[in-house]
């Protein structure tokens, strides 16, 4: 667990706090082209990395997210650049630092999912999966976050390896973000793995986490994810993060788009505050418009608490 006295925790002690929002499609945006490594623009395009993360700031993000989601070495592996993987991943800490210039900033290493299914269900041996996992949150840790995201988690051995990972590598702040998806009757929401809001609480908060978040899934706007925070709060003492998607997605050549605009988005975000959530960022589909919405909402909370 992080000491009390860490700089994100402090933080949240007193406010909520806004977080960035999609990153991929930024990137596309930007001239990514499908299939090629975003994670390696840190290196080959850091401008345009930090233009994008410059918007997130100057639409009021307290956090920006580094760009390296796909960031551990079995992932680089697949685009041919693993051996740049302390390299990439300590220039996504100072890209994500320099968005913020002088303003005050929270800077959260991503770890995303290894890409492989971890034995007993799947080929990827535990071991192998925390020596990934502690090599990519070591080379965020060293270059100064303020925290581990370990993002869209979907099962309790990944998570576990997560935990685990950076614990080793000293992470200041650990934060356990999973991925649901909304069951056929909308009744409730559920992992990939059949991973539930509650169980997943539990564990991350026994395992070493300081904050317990979601993000991304099916069917996850931000009125699920304030039913999952609720969820959360009656389950744990940690603080709670949530990034929903911007709406539900609708599907356009065969591709899911998502289409909410940032006022709806925005709408809901006072009953997300009211349910818990401690940071409010967003994801598929959002940009930098959505988390100035969000933003006008957590002021006017802020102001008036």
């Amino acid at each position: 667990m992080a000491s009390s006295n860490n700089r994100l925790l402090a933080a949240l002690a007193s406010r909520r706090l806004v977080c960035d929002g999609g990153m991929g499609t930024q990137l596309m945006l930007a001239g990514l082209e499908q299939g090629a490594s975003g994670e390696a623009w840190n290196i080959t395009h850091p401008e345009r990395v930090l233009e994008i993360q410059k918007r997130y700031v100057d639409a009021g993000a307290d956090c920006i997210i580094t760009n390296t989601f796909g960031g551990s070495r079995l992932m680089l592996e697949r685009h041919g650049v693993a051996d740049d993987v302390v390299a990439i991943n300590q220039a996504a800490v100072r890209i994500a630092r320099e968005a913020f210039g002088d303003k005050e900033g929270f800077v959260l290493g991503d770890i995303g999912p290894l890409g492989a299914i971890l034995e007993p269900y799947g080929d990827l041996p535990y071991a192998d999966a925390v020596a990934a996992i502690t090599e990519q949150a070591k080379a965020l840790v060293e270059a100064g976050v303020d925290a581990i995201i370990l993002e869209t988690q979907t099962g309790k051995e990944e998570i576990q390896a997560g935990l685990e990972g950076a614990k080793a590598a000293g992470a200041p702040c650990i934060i356990a973000s999973f991925a649901y998806d909304l069951s056929a009757d909308k009744s409730f929401y559920k992992t990939m793995m059949g991973f539930g809001p509650e169980d997943a609480a539990e564990f991350c908060e026994e395992h070493g986490a300081d904050i317990i978040a979601l993000n991304c899934g099916t069917g996850m706007d931000m009125p699920g994810a304030a039913s999952v925070a609720e969820i959360y709060r009656d389950t744990v003492d940690l603080p709670i993060m949530i990034q929903p998607n911007a709406g539900l997605p609708v599907l356009e050549n065969m591709k899911a788009v998502y289409k909410q605009p940032p006022e709806e988005t925005a709408a809901e975000t006072p009953a997300a505050l009211a349910a818990g959530a401690n940071i409010i960022g967003s994801c598929c589909g959002s940009t930098p418009d959505h988390t100035a919405a969000i933003r006008a909402k957590v002021d006017a909370f802020n102001a008036a608490n």
